[in-house]
């Protein structure tokens, strides 16, 4: 789906604007990551959100659109005083991986489910990282990846090793 060989292939970005603090920082990693990839972060088709919940509607109506070879869903989650935030992490999740498996479009979730505002700014951007440039770097591989199995390019061998964050300390024998 991309332009030419060497250029990223386009990709949505629907953003909640709900704890926007956390969002945007989400936001501007994830088009950092899209530059260092190798792309233009003005290519990249920014969709506001209201909030998490709405992100499975939007990231399907970006994804049919046909337009895109990627979704990035982008949203923060932090929990209260009662088990609201449960239900719509659940919800998000499970939309955005139908909107995968509906349209064969990766949309990746770039959603922070967190107990607390101190946690959801570790992960955006703090000692975590910043999950936003994860979902952007994902859906680029899994774009890649659908492509290449698109194109008869995978016949063998398209598994590249990734980081093992399980994997046992240096020295710890299995």
């Amino acid at each position: 789906m991309s332009d030419s060989p060497g250029t990223l292939p386009p990709i949505a970005l629907v953003v909640a604007q709900y704890n926007a603090s956390v969002t945007s920082r989400l936001r501007d990693a994830a088009l950092e990551a899209y530059a260092e990839a190798g792309g233009d972060p003005a290519s990249v088709t920014v969709v506001e959100a209201p909030g998490s919940f709405e992100l499975p509607a939007i990231a399907l109506a970006a994804a049919r659109t046909g337009r895109f070879a990627g979704v990035v869903a982008l949203g923060c989650i932090i929990q209260g005083e009662t088990s609201h935030n449960r239900y719509i992490a659940e919800a998000v999740a499970n939309g955005l991986i139908q909107v995968t498996l509906q349209t064969g479009v990766p949309a990746t979730f770039g959603v922070l489910t967190v107990e607390s505002a101190g946690q959801a700014y570790a992960r955006a951007g703090g000692r975590e990282g910043n999950k936003g440039a994860e979902a952007m770097r994902a859906a680029l591989e899994a774009a890649a990846a659908m492509e290449s199995l698109s194109a008869g390019q995978c016949v063998a061998g398209c598994v590249r090793p990734k980081p093992d964050k399980a994997a046992a300390p240096s020295g710890v024998v299995s």
